[in-house]
């Protein structure tokens, strides 16, 4: 039987404090469900771990997450962060966040804001909500698409029933929850 990430995190410092605080817990601002999806594609075919090590990197390298800003980045911005070490230095990756940057400005002026657009589609099943995302984002495979879900609170599974965390999240009627 696999291991649980609740039970794993127990055992690692880094990942327990993302566990505890961070995964599967409802996000709601457009900074903060961006970065998780720009930071569910950089994991892409890496470990999680490395993604959390460079998350502060990744928030610097970025400017904080801002969709406008990064929605306006060009080729000299590009290059910027291709050349930071800090962050994962992938072509495709970094290209698929300032293209969803850019989509997600589209989103929030037809919707508000990103979670508003994500509210509008909820409750959808993992494989609805993958199609959903492959029509409106770039880089956003299954994998992506449900660790972005789950760990933002759209998609129950984060957290087992016995985990104390699992619980707390529950008090804040994560939308998977509200079905």
């Amino acid at each position: 039987m696999a291991q649980s990430y609740c039970d794993f995190a127990r055992e690692h410092p880094l990942h327990q404090a993302y566990h505890d605080q961070e995964y599967g817990f409802p996000l709601t601002t457009d900074a903060a469900l961006f970065e998780r999806l720009a930071l569910e594609i950089n994991q892409a075919g890496l470990s999680w771990q490395t993604i959390l090590k460079k998350k502060e990197n990744f928030q610097r390298a970025f400017d904080g997450f801002d969709l406008d800003r990064v929605a306006s980045y060009g080729s000299q911005e590009e290059e910027r962060l291709l050349s930071d070490a800090g962050i994962i230095r992938n072509r495709l990756k970094v290209r698929a966040v300032i293209e969803n940057a850019r989509r997600l400005v589209v989103l929030r002026e037809q919707h508000g804001s990103f979670a508003n657009w994500l509210t509008l589609h909820h409750p959808l099943n993992k494989e609805q909500w993958v199609k959903l995302f492959k029509k409106n984002f770039v880089f956003t495979g299954g994998e992506i698409v449900n660790e972005f879900l789950m760990s933002t609170g759209y998609l129950p599974g984060a957290h087992q029933d016995s985990c104390p965390i699992y619980h707390q999240i529950l008090t804040l009627n994560p939308p998977w929850y509200q079905q």
